[in-house]
């Protein structure tokens, strides 16, 4: 055989066991993006439902508003309330109540005061229309509790 042309068969056999290589590490790399990405998406998934719920829980609010705001003008401004579904509307209620036996949606109410310019400030004339609403989620997270808050302004919408 001409050493020449053995040569070449084995550059041949070289060139396929490194493609080779490279296409077993790119494969590799896809293949644990993709782990990282589902462990991602996992550890997250409570903290996206969490957002998702106490987003729900101004939603609440905002509903029993619409309903009758005498029922959130006289909701305690210094103790927190909850909220729970009867099967035809949200109502609150004091008794803490567990979403997806995981969640605690505390929701808290606070007065407003505006300036004399007509903007609601820490402090000034109390504005009877008008209520700051929180609404927390507490839950267990690994070793710890977790917490996400929302809040916003609601006002009756019925005033004159």
């Amino acid at each position: 055989m001409n050493p020449i042309n053995m040569y070449k068969s084995g550059f041949t056999l070289i060139e396929v066991i490194i493609a080779s290589a490279i296409i077993v590490t790119g494969v590799l790399a896809l293949s644990e993006g993709y782990t990282q990405y589902i462990k991602f998406a996992l550890m997250h998934e409570k903290n996206i439902q969490a957002a998702y719920l106490a987003e729900e829980g101004l939603e609440a609010i905002t509903y029993i508003r619409d309903l009758r705001w005498n029922s959130i003008k006289t909701l305690s401004t210094t103790s927190p309330v909850y909220l729970s579904w009867n099967s035809t509307r949200w109502q609150t209620t004091n008794t803490p109540e567990y979403v997806d036996g995981e969640f605690l949606r505390t929701i808290t109410i606070a007065d407003v005061f505006r300036n004399g310019s007509d903007q609601i400030a820490s402090t000034g004339t109390y504005d009877p229309n008008s209520r700051f609403v929180t609404a927390m989620l507490s839950y267990r997270q690994g070793t710890g509790t977790t917490t996400k808050t929302i809040s916003t302004y609601i006002t009756n919408i019925n005033a004159e």
